[in-house]
C-alpha cells in the first residue's frame, strides 16, 4: 500500500518534505520505519515470514513486526499501529522498549532503493501465540523460536538465505537486548 511518508536527511533529521512511499523508494530518499521484536518470558522470539508478494525479500523470515511511519506520525504511534495491523495485537506505548535506531541502505533494483532508519523496539508477548491474527497480504507465517536457535541462525549465519539480510550488528543488538530483558524477568 502506498502512503505518504516524511523524508529524512542522511543523519535521520526531518527535511520538511513529504512524498509517497513509492517515490521515496524510487529515489532512494531516507525515511523512518519501525521494527518491533516480540519475545516471550520463556526465551522465544516471534518471527514473521514475509508475504510471497512483497517487493523485497519475499518469503524470508524477519522481525516480528515492521512498517513505515506515516507522514506526521509519531514513531511510537506507528509502532503500535503496525503491531495491531500485522499481528492483531493491541499494545500501548509502555509495552515498547526502544533499543536503538539503525541506518539501513539496500539497493534492490534501479527502481527500488530502501534508505531507512529502523526505530527498533522490544515488546514482551503477553498473549498466547494462538491469539495472534496475521495480516494475510503482508505475513505468510508466524512462529516462535528459541533465542538460542535464533542467535545460531543469525549470528553464526548458519541459515543466511533464511532471514532478511540485516547487518550483523543489528542481529547482535537484538539478541543481546532480548537476553537482557529475560534476565530482568
Amino acid at each position: 500500500m502506498d502512503e505518504l511518508i516524511d523524508i529524512l536527511d542522511s543523519n535521520g533529521n526531518f527535511t520538511g518534505k513529504t512524498v509517497l512511499k513509492s517515490k521515496a523508494h524510487e529515489k532512494g530518499w531516507f525515511h523512518a520505519t519501525v521494527h518491533i521484536w516480540l519475545y516471550t518470558p520463556n526465551g522465544k522470539i516471534l518471527l514473521q515470514q514475509r508475504g510471497k508478494n512483497k517487493d523485497t525479500h519475499p518469503l524470508l523470515w524477519d522481525v516480528s513486526v515492521a512498517g513505515h511511519i506515516g507522514a506526521g506520525e509519531e514513531i511510537e504511534t506507528g509502532a503500535i499501529r503496525e503491531v495491531r495491523e500485522e499481528i492483531g495485537l493491541n499494545i500501548v506505548e509502555e509495552d515498547l522498549e526502544k533499543i536503538g535506531v539503525f541506518k539501513s541502505v539496500q539497493k534492490h533494483s534501479e527502481e527500488l532503493i530502501d534508505c531507512e532508519f529502523h526505530h527498533t523496539f522490544l515488546c514482551k508477548l503477553k498473549v498466547p501465540f494462538e491469539k495472534l491474527i496475521k495480516q494475510e497480504d503482508e505475513v505468510k507465517e508466524l512462529k516462535l523460536i528459541s533465542i538460542l536457535q535464533f542467535s545460531e541462525e543469525t549470528w553464526g549465519m548458519a541459515n543466511l538465505k533464511k532471514y532478511v539480510p540485516h547487518e550483523m550488528d543489528y542481529y547482535v543488538k537484538i539478541i543481546k537486548s532480548v537476553k537482557m530483558q529475560l534476565e530482568r524477568l
